[in-house]
């Protein structure tokens, strides 16, 4: 799961039938509606093994016993493999909080990993990351959130649009903190004005 390091938690998944399985991650707690399909489980002669699946799924991130951000998602998979994870292959939305609760920032993406044992999840397929109280958005095509340091990074092309004012295109890759912030352009490839029809 998505969770913050160094705090531990407990998930739980509460099935439709009102059973609840309690799962090991860290700093989060689950609450969604379950149900199993064998068509929808990936390949069963895969090396990989689905302990669980989850639809409809909320979790709620914390540190230091508050509230920094909430994760949905259709669908979740469990994995137990040499090194266990969690996969949202249907895609996920998190909202980020500050420490008033405040909605700051917001990220998008058609595909989630959750390498658990690095506290890092990969995200890739249109992502879009963007500060809401800003209007600034990050675009690209994959991106790797570090929870340890929560800052978001890639070596992938990206681009960075403040609102109103100007578009930046991170050739190589960008890194930059949770809520957009401290933002360094691996390779610029340059700056522009923000189009009038643009939508950023």
């Amino acid at each position: 799961m998505i969770t913050t390091s160094d705090h531990t938690a407990n998930m739980f998944i509460k099935y439709k039938s009102i059973t609840i399985l309690a799962v090991f991650f860290t700093g989060c707690f689950i609450f969604c509606a379950c149900e199993n399909n064998i068509k929808d489980i990936p390949n069963l002669h895969d090396k990989r093994t689905a302990l669980d699946e989850g639809r409809n799924i909320q979790v709620y991130l914390s540190q230091n016993g508050k509230v920094k951000g909430k994760l949905t998602a259709p669908l979740m998979y469990i994995f137990q493999a040499d090194s266990p994870y969690t996969e949202f292959p249907k895609g996920l939305h998190v909202d980020f909080y500050n420490d008033s609760l405040i909605k700051e920032s917001q990220l998008d993406a058609k595909y989630g990993k959750d390498r658990t044992w690095e506290n890092k999840v990969f995200l890739k397929d249109s992502v879009v990351v963007i500060n809401v109280l800003k209007g600034d958005t990050l675009r690209c095509e994959e991106l790797w959130w570090d929870k340890n340091t929560q800052k978001f990074y890639t070596d992938k092309p990206a681009r960075y649009s403040q609102k109103d004012k100007f578009v930046n295109y991170g050739k190589n890759g960008l890194e930059a903190k949770q809520d957009l912030s401290n933002l360094v352009f691996y390779e610029n490839k340059g700056t522009l004005p923000v189009p009038k029809d643009s939508t950023q």
